[in-house]
């Protein structure tokens, strides 16, 4: 199984490049779907949705197609999937994302998938891939919650440690390093914070960190 788990997509070309060695073929042979629905439920501003998109499309992709698993019937999204080398889940609401991967049965697909296609996450995107949502926003599982009718923090579980995107953002004040080193304390588990120029490469079990910022790794099991 390859993951390339990020806060902030293809923001740089250390992330861009850690990608397509984990699909083992340069961007120009490479078919990537993109599937946007975690951004759905936000009534935010879309800018860093339009430069996720923008920072793909430069790498001069060989097909790039938007698949939106909530608004198209399985027999419509299923074949755009299956002949995509990376799967690319977008940032937004992680109760949203895990809700319509389960709804949309590609939960059940995902096992098959993962033997032959990359997952590339950003944000939300890559925390579903978490053991839970413990990490997730707990105002924006309030506001899913009340909108929607429940906000589960079950994940798929696809690693056994956690990403906590946007590290030092601006736009998220409170994701310092003490505030996270408070939630570790509470948690078992790695945790890897990224910020918006890092990600985490995982090949087969294998971890790297890709980063041209800064990053916090906490709880680290000693090997």
């Amino acid at each position: 199984m390859k993951l390339l788990l990020s806060s902030n997509g293809l923001s740089n070309q250390s992330i861009a490049k850690a990608l397509f060695a984990l699909v083992g073929k340069p961007a120009s042979e490479t078919n990537i779907a993109f599937i946007p629905t975690a951004m759905n439920p936000g009534d935010s501003d879309k800018d860093w949705f339009v430069n996720d998109l923008y920072n793909i499309n430069k790498q001069g992709l060989k097909n790039f197609d938007i698949v939106d698993i909530s608004a198209l019937p399985k027999e419509v999204w299923l074949p755009r999937l299956e002949k995509a080398d990376v799967l690319f889940f977008s940032g937004g609401t992680t109760y949203h994302l895990m809700n319509w991967i389960k709804k949309s049965g590609l939960v059940d697909l995902l096992p098959e998938f993962l033997k032959t296609k990359v997952w590339a996450g950003i944000s939300a995107g890559s925390m579903v891939t978490n053991p839970n949502l413990a990490l997730s926003s707990k105002d924006r599982k309030m506001y899913y919650e009340e909108k929607f009718g429940e906000a589960s923090e079950q994940a798929l579980g696809l690693v056994d440690f956690y990403i906590r995107p946007h590290f030092n953002s601006p736009s998220f004040p409170k994701l310092r390093k003490e505030y996270l080193e408070e939630i570790a304390a509470t948690m078992s588990g790695t945790i890897y914070a990224l910020d918006d120029n890092s990600a985490l490469s995982y090949d087969n079990g294998k971890i790297e960190i890709v980063s041209e910022g800064e990053y916090l790794i906490l709880n680290k099991i000693a090997n």
